[in-house]
């Protein structure tokens, strides 16, 4: 029985090493997994981000254009009130 016992034991812990092995690599693997799906989605965010940035710099640069054009017209029309009326 000892022979046995003797002869098993290596098999036994080189199958448990094998299985704690093959349990470590999954999860590394999904924590990797799930970094670098992680990161593609912060770059699609970040491309988004810069989209709107831009966007938003138009349209800011288009109000300030028309609040321009309408300030001006408002003071050509306060610049005539001023001129006394004959």
């Amino acid at each position: 029985m000892n022979e046995l016992n003797g002869g098993l034991m290596p098999l036994i812990s080189g199958v448990l090493f094998a299985l704690f092995g093959l349990i470590a690599w999954f999860f590394v693997n999904r924590a990797s997994v799930r970094a670098s799906e992680q990161i593609r989605l912060l770059e699609a965010l970040l491309d988004e981000q810069k989209k709107q940035n831009a966007l938003l710099l138009r349209l800011a640069e288009q109000a300030a254009g028309d609040e321009e054009s309408s300030g001006d017209t408002l003071q050509e029309q306060d610049f005539t009130r001023l001129i006394p009326e004959r």
